[in-house]
């Protein structure tokens, strides 16, 4: 079973920026250009136009300072004059892109994620080039790519991934590229952009980008691959390398469902299942890539102990739970609005932790279990900070607790109870 091919036709333009592109270079994308390459863009990049818009972009974006400590608001006081500058030095070829301030965030397995933070001057120039090139990109990339694409996004993936398990494509290959956007190589790269675009400014702004130097704390150096996590061009770039697994995965009729470095193949028998994988591990060492030994498996989803995990849910015998580590998450970001010596009452606690499970429920709502366990969680939670409140000791799982603070308690205090929107979807579905 394949992800249709959209046609050109089906198309829809409506979300590139309208200062770069012309109804005329519109009609190039969809009937293409000769030779399939793009010469002369670097105009559109430099424009004031695109600049401003792509200013525009970064400022509703927010963000951390980069390595020059300038902020967005610092930016803002002074955009005008720093926005013709910026302009000026990307014509003239004197633009150089500063270092890159690399943090480390959590990750759901417990390690930690590296994330480059570019400055803002260096973010709204990758905006500007990223406004000019995704649409050429786009315009070749393949349906069954869905992560950080315009129009496209997870719930996409996961409704294609369910349909596809319903259907009896239950042998799935889990595959896992070890630091994929860290270990990209730079000239294969490089290579694969100069096929769609021709213009040698334009890559060498690339270049730079992808040889930025790379802060952290006291450390100082220069990467040999990868594209920086955190940096507005580099799913654009990180989907661009992928490209060419889609289409081979498509041309052997194997179906694919990728989420920029995340992606399962779903076969309806383990034979296909198996040269899925070997195409794989062949794709990978073939463009410098690594597949994680221990997350990289074949299954049959409808036993127990063999399904997968993909975009926050785990597909198991014909269930769809809440993957762990997205209930660890979120169970932080409760205990975080809900610390007993926080003070806060129980209304604005309420109020801080409703938009928090509004959001999740929206996205984990289809899960055939865990839900009730956030509910019983967080009314724990709440019952030791009311505890708490009246000196008492005690983490709100007592019984007496329980009849003191029952559940219509939180409901009449406006409450957002996952069990209760799950039924309530249900029903009118």
């Amino acid at each position: 079973m394949q992800i249709a091919k959209q046609g050109a036709e089906a198309r829809d333009w409506s979300w590139v920026e309208a200062s770069v592109w012309t109804d005329r270079m519109l009609s190039a994308l969809d009937n293409g250009v000769k030779g399939g390459v793009w010469y002369s863009v670097m105009d559109k990049v430099y424009a004031p136009a695109t600049l401003a818009a792509a200013w525009a972009k970064v400022q509703a974006n927010g963000g951390a300072a980069g390595v020059d400590r300038q902020s967005i608001e610092r930016f803002a006081a002074h955009a005008e004059d720093y926005l013709a500058e910026l302009s000026r030095a990307l014509r003239a070829g004197d633009y150089r892109p500063a270092a890159i301030r690399r943090v480390e965030i959590p990750k759901g397995d417990g390690g930690m994620r590296p994330l480059g933070i570019p400055t803002v001057k260096d973010r709204i120039a990758q905006t500007a080039v990223k406004f000019v090139l995704e649409p050429i990109l786009e315009a070749r990339f393949h349906p069954a790519s869905f992560g950080f694409r315009p129009g496209r996004g997870a719930k996409d993936a996961l409704r294609v991934v369910d349909r596809l398990v319903k259907s009896g494509c239950c042998f799935v290959v889990d595959a896992d590229l070890k630091s994929y956007f860290d270990t990209i190589p730079h000239d294969r790269l490089i290579e694969r952009l100069r096929a769609r675009v021709s213009d040698g400014r334009v890559l060498d702004l690339i270049q730079a980008w992808l040889n930025q130097e790379i802060v952290a704390e006291c450390e100082r150096w220069t990467p040999a691959g990868g594209t920086p996590q955190g940096a507005v061009i580099s799913p654009l770039l990180a989907n661009l390398y992928l490209h060419p697994l889609d289409e081979l995965m498509a041309a052997r009729d194997l179906t694919m469902v990728r989420y920029a470095d995340d992606f399962v193949v779903l076969c309806d028998s383990m034979e296909k299942a198996q040269e899925g994988l070997a195409l794989i591990r062949a794709f990978a060492n073939e463009n410098g890539l690594t597949l994680h030994p221990t997350k990289t498996h074949i299954g049959d989803c409808r036993i127990n102990g063999q399904g997968f995990e993909f975009l926050g849910y785990r597909f198991e015998a014909g269930h769809r739970f809440v993957r762990k580590q997205s209930i660890l998450r979120l169970r932080d970001r409760i205990r975080a609005k809900t610390k007993r010596t926080s003070g806060q009452s129980l209304a604005r606690t309420i109020a801080a932790l409703n938009p928090t499970l509004k959001g999740w429920f929206g996205y984990f709502k289809h899960a055939t279990s865990g839900l009730k366990d956030v509910d019983a969680f967080v009314r724990r939670r709440l019952r030791a900070m009311l505890r708490k409140q009246e000196k008492r000791p005690g983490c709100g799982a007592a019984p007496d607790d329980r009849i003191r603070w029952p559940n219509a308690f939180f409901a009449s205090a406006g409450l957002f109870t996952m069990e209760t929107a799950w039924r309530q979807a249900r029903q009118s579905r």
